[in-house]
Order: C-alpha cells, then sequence, then structure tokens
C-alpha cells in the first residue's frame, strides 16, 4: 500500500466556515453526528468503501459531538442507535456528568490545533546516546515542592524549570511517559471507589488524558488541554530532551463483552476487535477483555493514523508499544514478524523520524517474542527483560543464595551477555541498540523495594494479592521492608548501586525508572496501577539516601557519555574491523585470559572486561570493566598489555575508593564484596 505524508486525518477536520467529519464503519447502515447546538448530521457512506463522511458548517473549537450508530443485531454487534459514541479520533474528549454511563461521562470536543512552536526543533538524539527515563504524569512531579500547587502532576509541572533542571542533572535524553492518550478507570475499580494510575486503558487514541492537564487547562476545555501538552513537548525539546509516549493500541476501554460500550463496540465491534473462530467471544491476548484486531484494515488504519497525528501535529518523538505483539497478529491471531502493521510503521513517510520501541510480547499464545521486531536496517528496539531477569539474578539472588548456602547458582557468562548487548536475543545484524535495557519498569517492585523485600505485598490493591508478578529475583538483605539497621542498608545501597552500575555501563539503550534515583517506594507493592497517595509519588524531599543515588545515576551517564566504547552501535565481526563496534578482550580476576571454567562456575564470579570502541564519528577510546559477583573479598590483578600504561579508577560500586592515583598494569585491587568497577586507561 503505497502512502503519503499528506493523507487526511479521521475525525473532524476544520476550514473555513465549518468541518469535515469522517468515520469508518463496514456494519452500520446509518451514522449521524450530534453537534450540540448546532443540530443533527447523517453521514453518507463512500459506494465502495467502508468510511462514513460529512460537512458540518459553522463548527467551532469548543463544540461538543458524539456519534449514533444503527445496523444488524446479533452477538457481534452492539449498535443502539440511543447510545452516544464518542469519535474514535477525536482530538479533546472530556468528563461530563458524574454518571456510570459511558455516554454520560465523556464527549468528544473539536479543538483548535493552532500553537507556536517558536521555532523549536526536536533534539534527535542518536540512540547510543541515550538514557531513557520512563515516568508517569501524575505521580513525577506530584509531590515537587519546587512546583506551584496547581501544577503538581500535571503536564505543565514536568515542563517546568525544577523538573527540566533535574532531567539534566541525570543526564536523561529522552522521557517516556507512560500513557498519556485519553483513558478510563476500569468498571471493577470505579465501583470500589479507586482509580487507574497508569493509564493502560484507552479510552481514545487522539486526544491528551485531560486529567494530566493543569485546573486553568481543564477549565478551558480541551483545545487549552492540547495547547499545555503541545507547551510541554516545546520546552523539553529547547531543553534537548526527546518526548516518548507509551502507546496503548492493543486494546480499549470497552473491557470485555458486557463491558462499557463507548465508540469501536458501537460502531463495529465485529471488525474492530478480535473474535474466537468458533465462538462468539473475544479472541484476547491482552488479558484485558479486548484485543484490537489489527489485521483489519480499519482498525490498522486507526493506529497508523493515530501514530501520524501525534508524530506530526504534537510533534513527540516516538513511541513504545504496549504489548506489540497483539499488534502483529494476523487474522488467525497468529503472531508474524512482517505484519503489514509493522511495515507500515517502518515506512510510512510520517513516521520515519521517530523511535520505535517494542515490549515484544503479549498474554497470548506463543506470546513471548523478543528479539522478533525487525531486522537489520529497521530502527525498531526492544524492551530487553532477558536482562533484567539476568542482571538482578546475578546481583540479588545469586548473593542471596551465597549467604544462604555458601555459593551462588549461576556463573557469569549470562552478565557477560547482556553487558555486551545481548546479542544472542537480537542477532549480529540487528546490532546492541535493538535492546531497550532495564532493571526496573512501572509494573514490577521499584529499585529500593527491589533491595528490600524478598516478597511482593499487593493486599492494597483489593486482589488479595493474586496479581503482579511472583518472579522479582529480589533480595531484601536480611529484613522485609524499610529498617533502620546501618548494615543491611548499607548493603542494600551497594546492590542498588550494582544493579545502577550494571544497566549504564552495558550495550544497548539503557532506562531509568522515575523516582528511582530518590530511593522511591511502593512498600512492596510490585502490580501499583492504582493511584494510592502515599505509593506512587516520586518522592522530591532532602534525603541522604536519595541524594546518593541521584549522584550516582548523574555520574554514571556522565560516564556513558564520555566512553563511546561502553555504548557500541554494532556487533563486531570476527576477523574484521567493523566501525560503531566495540572490541572485547576478556581476562580472569589473575588478569590472564578468561577460562572456561571461569565463564560457567559459580564459584568464580569475576571477569575483566577490557572494551576497545571501533571509531565512527568519535575518537578512539577504551575503558577496563570490573566485576565481581561475591560477599567474599578478592584480590583481582590489572591485566597486563603493551599498550597500556595504567589504570585510573573512574567509578566504583563501592564507596570511598582512591579515585585518583594511576595503578600500574599488574597491581592488585582488592574487591570488596560484591561490585562493579570502571577504570580508564593511560
Amino acid at each position: 500500500m503505497h502512502e503519503t505524508a499528506t493523507e487526511a486525518l479521521p475525525g473532524f477536520v476544520l476550514g473555513d466556515g465549518g468541518g469535515r467529519f469522517t468515520v469508518r464503519s463496514a456494519s452500520a447502515t446509518a451514522l449521524t453526528l450530534v453537534v450540540e447546538g448546532r443540530g443533527t448530521h447523517a453521514l453518507t457512506r463512500d459506494p465502495d468503501g467502508d468510511r462514513w463522511s460529512v460537512e458540518v458548517p459553522g463548527v467551532v473549537p469548543g463544540d461538543r459531538y458524539h456519534l449514533l450508530a444503527d445496523g444488524p443485531t446479533g452477538p457481534r454487534h452492539a449498535f443502539d442507535p440511543a447510545l452516544p459514541l464518542l469519535d474514535p479520533a477525536a482530538r479533546g474528549i472530556v468528563a461530563v456528568g458524574a454518571g456510570s454511563g459511558p455516554g454520560a461521562r465523556w464527549s468528544a470536543e473539536v479543538v483548535d490545533e493552532a500553537f507556536d512552536w517558536g521555532g523549536s526543533v526536536a533534539p534527535r538524539t542518536p540512540r547510543d546516546r541515550m538514557v531513557v527515563y520512563e515516568a508517569n504524569v501524575r505521580t513525577l512531579t506530584a509531590a515537587n515542592p519546587h512546583l506551584p500547587e496547581d501544577l503538581r502532576g500535571t503536564y505543565a509541572g514536568i515542563a517546568h524549570e525544577s523538573t527540566i533542571a533535574h532531567l539534566h542533572r541525570l543526564g536523561i535524553t529522552t522521557l517516556e511517559l507512560l500513557p498519556v492518550h485519553a483513558f478510563d478507570t476500569e468498571r471493577w475499580l470505579r465501583d470500589a471507589g479507586r482509580e487507574n494510575a497508569w493509564g493502560y486503558n484507552t479510552l481514545g487514541f487522539f486526544a491528551p488524558h485531560a486529567a494530566h492537564a493543569s485546573p486553568a487547562a481543564r477549565a478551558a476545555g480541551a483545545s487549552a488541554v492540547l495547547r499545555e501538552f503541545k507547551g510541554m513537548v516545546r520546552l523539553l525539546h529547547e531543553a534537548g530532551i526527546q518526548v516518548v509516549l507509551d502507546v496503548v493500541y492493543n486494546h480499549t476501554a470497552e473491557e470485555g463483552l458486557g463491558g462499557p460500550t463507548s465508540s469501536l463496540r458501537g460502531l463495529d465491534g465485529a471488525n474492530h476487535y478480535r473474535w474466537a473462530a468458533d465462538a462468539d467471544a473475544y479472541y484476547d491476548t491482552t488479558g484485558c477483555g479486548n484485543t484490537l484486531d489489527t489485521s483489519v484494515a480499519a482498525s490498522a488504519d486507526l493506529v497508523v493514523d493515530s501514530l501520524r497525528y501525534w508524530a506530526k501535529e504534537v510533534r513527540v518523538d516516538g513511541f513504545r508499544f504496549d504489548l506489540m505483539a497483539s499488534l502483529a497478529r494476523d487474522a488467525r491471531h497468529v503472531f508474524d514478524p512482517a505484519h503489514p502493521l509493522l511495515e507500515r510503521i517502518r515506512e510510512h513517510p510520517d513516521l520515519q523520524d521517530v523511535l520505535v520501541v517494542a515490549e515484544p510480547w503479549d498474554v497470548g499464545p506463543d506470546g513471548w517474542r523478543t528479539g522478533s521486531f525487525g531486522g537489520a536496517g529497521s530502527g525498531t528496539s526492544e524492551w530487553n527483560d532477558g536482562f533484567r531477569n539476568t542482571v538482578r539474578q546475578f546481583w540479588l539472588t545469586d548473593i542471596a543464595e551465597e549467604r544462604r548456602n555458601g555459593a551462588p547458582r549461576t556463573g557469569i557468562g549470562a552478565l557477560a551477555g547482556a553487558l555486551t548487548g545481548s546479542r544472542h536475543v537480537f542477532g549480529a545484524e540487528r546490532g546492541p541498540l535493538a535492546g531497550v535495557n532495564f532493571v526496573t519498569a512501572h509494573d514490577g517492585f521499584t529499585l529500593l523495594d527491589l533491595v528490600s523485600y524478598d516478597r511482593k505485598h499487593n493486599t492494597a490493591n483489593g486482589e488479595e494479592n493474586r496479581d503482579g508478578s511472583d518472579d522479582n529475583r529480589s533480595f531484601n538483605h536480611g529484613i522485609e521492608g524499610d529498617t533502620a539497621d546501618r548494615g543491611v542498608r548499607a548493603a542494600r545501597g551497594r546492590s542498588m548501586r550494582n544493579l545502577l552500575g550494571t544497566l549504564l555501563l552495558s550495550a544497548g539503550v539503557p532506562m531509568l525508572t522515575a523516582g528511582d534515583e530518590r530511593s522511591r517506594t511502593q512498600h512492596g507493592n510490585n502490580n501499583a496501577y492504582v493511584v494510592s497517595e502515599d505509593l506512587t509519588p516520586v518522592d522530591w524531599s532532602d534525603d541522604e539516601d536519595a541524594e546518593s543515588t541521584t549522584t550516582t545515576v548523574a555520574e554514571l551517564t556522565r560516564l556513558r557519555a564520555a566512553h563511546p566504547a561502553l555504548r557500541p552501535t554494532r556487533f563486531g565481526v570476527e576477523g574484521q574491523e567493523t566501525p560503531g563496534a566495540s572490541r572485547m578482550t576478556w581476562y580472569g580476576p589473575d588478569g590472564g585470559p578468561m577460562t572456561l571454567e571461569g565463564w560457567d562456575q559459580p564459584i568464580h564470579r569475576a571477569l575483566q572486561y577490557f572494551v576497545e570502541s571501533t571509531p565512527d564519528h568519535e575518537p578512539y577510546d577504551r575503558v577496563l570493566v570490573v566485576v565481581h559477583g561475591s560477599g567474599r573479598t578478592r584480590d583481582i590483578t590489572l591485566p597486563v598489555r603493551d599498550d597500556v600504561l595504567g589504570y585510573r579508577l573512574a567509578w566504583s560500586s563501592e564507596k570511598h575508593r582512591d579515585h585518583e592515583r594511576l595503578r600500574p598494569a599488574g597491581q592488585v585491587f582488592t574487591a570488596y564484596g560484591p561490585g562493579i568497577h570502571v577504570f580508564e586507561i593511560a
């Protein structure tokens, strides 16, 4: 399918004297547009397709509207000509009334797209230089004392100079926002008097979530909400920070059959959603009640049009696709790595400059697809859950096992694979930047909780602690939860530095979770998707531990930026010089070449990683990374090489090490317990 950058978007497109409205439905027999104060307008169907449209004279920004749809009856249809429906491409969605019915709670609103971008330019940060920061709009700044109260937890709060200064201090290049498409709270949560905190329950794919805007913007209407969002993007761009959206196209807030009919189900649920072949039941690969059927043109077009809108009109820099495996299933519900939708996202002219990141799994059959999203040159990166599991295992559960039984269960080989870009997952052609490395994310323990709890504590979620993963690979260091014990707190701090050091020194794109640098805790809750005022906000208070961890992150991101050897763009090829790749030499703790025994046996767990860049756009660079994965003290002999005069310690997860003197090659460096250490080379 040939696509151009000038294709019209669905929904309302305003012009002189009014607007043209377009929507898709293959099953409807009649569609009516109701514009408050401007009457009803019957839509006309294209003779050879499923597009319906109408010209609406006099419509202006601020006008509210909804759709009425009539059509056939049957188990796969939900037509009700009296039920108000949201425009799937509404640029503004506002809450109206306090009733529980979807039609009474939400209304679409025509928006004014005009905005002064002031000549701001997107940063275009190369992927090897990216440091991603995953954040929730509400919780990132809800407790920020440097903000006026009315800006806390808002788009404007993120764009505030204090927030930007914090991101700059951390070395963040790319802000990834949890879902900001308009979303709803699931019925069972609402009935329990609670609220969805994360936003993975999309109501509309084109409108920014109004509740994340400031009170003044909300009061002024959908156009003001959109302006505040664009203003956030502009100010972040002017500060050199990219904006990436976590997008949820795999399902909608209409839930399972019998759920709230608010938009797609009432317009053409038979085609928009996946259905079991032999039953009138949804085929659900998301665990959320429904799954968008992207093998159908109308659904795939809706996704692409939404991406185009956010990329071109709102100027965001990229997208992280929630449960992207669901988007890549064909008409038989089978995952297809060459799915037409994936190809369109990669090739559409409007999407050429955007970052594409896949969450490469869903909960359906054969749903774990890490490593499957794109061949050489595709530009798609993927969340690397294998990195997360390996790093947690090495620094936490293995250390706990050593404490209990005298020896850990695994050697150091798996960690070495994670450090060097997970080539075994992404393949030689795609390179290390195919992986987005992370140790924590919005779902799961925070960094502090990861080193403070052996088990989840999710009772507050109202599901009797059944929700959330049981495979956390965490370690409480001897006491469950908060403690004043100095020894335990020191050990936890060291483990946090080891985890952060591995993340920010590894090849690939690193992703931090907002608040981990501020010792954020959820009190052992590893599925904190329900709002609780004392559970989720980032802690901005003055705290010695939080300040120490913030400094650690800042030191590591500066070190990463300074050393291209730590952030290769390609994998090397044996016997060839590959520009952008890093040459690796492995040494054992005795300073000699690494042995097979050293890789595999749990008793060893120490290595020296001498890594050199192959210059591409930056000067030649080299560093030595020393990893010691045991609670025992060990002497490590720094490698003797003809091209090395000495080693200077640049960073260590052990505090109070000597970072000044030059250590000659062959000198013994003592590792006092588990740690990671970086040496610059003279």
